[in-house]
């Protein structure tokens, strides 16, 4: 994720009415699925009257990471969702489309 200062950059220039890059797009992108994900993971926590903390434990995470992760502040690798959704009792349908949200179903019995 973009950090502080290049947010402000970005912000400066397009207020100056400068061209900026492509990558501001692809940031903005990456922030809203950051969001997308991290509300989800929140929502689904509690549905399941976790504290963060007890997230962390089954996710083999820190109370920190989770925190960041549903703040929107931290995008999970593969093998950290994989970790979450054993945790948080789904599973996960990503999109090749990133327009499509990130997807959590709950895992039902067969």
């Amino acid at each position: 994720m973009a950090g502080h200062n290049k947010w402000k950059t970005i912000k400066a220039k397009r207020i100056a009415g400068e061209e900026v890059s492509p990558e501001y797009a692809a940031m903005v992108e990456e922030a809203r699925l950051g969001q997308d994900l991290g509300a989800a993971v929140y929502r689904r926590r509690i549905e399941l009257g976790l504290s963060q903390t007890e997230l962390a434990e089954r996710a083999g995470m820190t109370q920190p990471q989770v925190s960041r992760l549903e703040g929107g502040a931290h995008m999970p690798t593969i093998p950290l969702m994989v970790r979450l959704a054993a945790a948080l009792e789904i599973d996960v349908v990503m999109h090749g489309d990133v327009s499509e949200p990130v997807e959590f179903r709950v895992i039902t019995a067969v």
